[in-house]
C-alpha cells in the first residue's frame, strides 16, 4: 500500500507539473518572450522527468508482486492461453483496481494544475521579467532565497518598461480549433494509459511479460504523431498569432483553460480504454512471439 501511494502522488505530480505547461504560453506571450518562459519552465519540469524516472520501476515492481503472489506457476505455465487458476485471477483483478488509482490520481493533478494556471501564469511572467535582469537561473534562485526584495524590484521595473499585451477595445475573440482539442483528449488519454495498460498486459500475458511491456513506447509513440502533428502546432499557430497582434491575449488565456479541460478529459477517458488497450496490446505480444 505505501509504494501504491508513492506511485499516485508521482502520478500526480507529474500531471500536475504537465498541466501547467498550458500556463507558460500565456506568461509568454503577456512578456513577449515565449521562448525564455518556455526555458525557464523546463527547470521546473526537471521534477517530473524525476518523478516519472522513479514511478516507473515502483509500477514494474506492483505488478511483478502480483504476478508471484498469483502462484509460483503462472508466469511459467499459462504462456499464451488464460487459463488462471483463481488465486490468479484475484490478483489480476485487485492489480487494475490498484491501476484504476493511478489513473485517478492523474486525474486529480491535473484537476490541482488547471486550478493552479492562473497563479502559475503570475509566476512565470515574473519569472521572465526577473531573469532577463539577472541573466542567469542559478542567479536568479540565489537571489529569490537571499534578496527578495531586489526581486520584487526587478519585476515591477520590468512591468513598468513592458509594453504589455492588454487586448484593444473592440478586439473580438477568434474561435479555436475544435479538431485540435478533440485531438488533446485522445493523446492526453493514450500517454495516460500507455505504460499502465502495458504493465497490465504482461500480467495477462505473464510468460511473456517482457514482450508486452515493451510494447508501451509503440502505444506512446502513436499518440507522439498525433500530438506532434495536430495539437501542438495548432497551439503554436495560436500563439504566434497573439504574439502578432493578430489574436487578443484573452484567446490564449481561452486556450490554456480548454488545453487544461481537454486533459482532464483525456485522463477519464484513459479509465474507459485502459483495459481494452490491455487486451490489445496482450493479443499484440502473442501475435509477435
Amino acid at each position: 500500500m505505501d509504494r501504491l501511494l508513492a506511485v499516485a502522488i508521482l502520478t500526480a505530480l507529474i500531471h500536475l507539473i504537465n498541466t501547467l505547461i498550458y500556463s507558460v504560453r500565456v506568461s509568454g506571450v503577456r512578456t513577449g518572450r515565449p521562448a525564455t518562459a518556455i526555458s525557464l519552465f523546463n527547470v521546473i519540469f526537471l521534477v517530473s522527468s524525476t518523478a516519472n524516472m522513479i514511478q516507473g520501476p515502483l509500477l514494474a515492481t506492483i505488478v511483478e508482486g502480483a504476478i508471484h503472489r498469483g502462484g509460483t506457476g503462472a508466469a511459467g505455465d499459462m504462456g499464451r492461453e488464460m487459463n488462471f487458476p483463481p488465486q490468479y485471477l484475484d490478483q489480476l483483478e485487485l492489480l487494475a483496481g490498484e491501476i484504476r488509482l493511478v489513473i485517478l490520481a492523474a486525474t486529480l493533478g491535473t484537476f490541482l494544475g488547471a486550478l493552479l494556471i492562473p497563479a502559475s501564469v503570475e509566476f512565470f511572467a515574473r519569472a521572465v521579467t526577473v531573469f532577463d535582469r539577472v541573466g542567469s537561473v542559478p542567479g536568479m534562485i540565489f537571489m529569490a532565497l537571499y534578496s527578495p526584495r531586489r526581486v520584487a524590484r526587478y519585476d515591477r521595473e520590468g512591468r513598468a518598461g513592458s509594453p504589455g499585451r492588454n487586448d484593444p477595445a473592440g478586439f473580438p475573440e477568434q474561435g479555436l480549433p475544435l479538431m485540435f482539442l478533440a485531438a488533446n483528449v485522445a493523446v492526453t488519454g493514450i500517454f495516460t494509459t500507455g505504460v499502465l495498460s502495458a504493465l497490465y498486459a504482461g500480467a495477462l500475458y505473464p510468460g511473456y511479460r517482457a514482450s508486452a511491456t515493451m510494447l508501451a513506447p509503440v502505444v506512446n509513440g502513436a499518440a507522439q504523431v498525433l500530438f506532434a502533428t495536430v495539437v501542438d502546432p495548432a497551439a503554436a499557430r495560436i500563439t504566434d498569432q497573439a504574439l502578432q497582434g493578430r489574436r487578443a491575449e484573452s484567446d490564449i488565456r481561452r486556450m490554456a483553460c480548454y488545453l487544461a479541460a481537454t486533459r482532464l478529459a483525456g485522463t477519464l477517458l484513459a479509465q474507459v480504454i485502459f483495459l481494452p488497450a490491455a487486451h490489445l496490446i496482450r493479443w499484440v505480444a502473442v501475435y509477435i512471439t
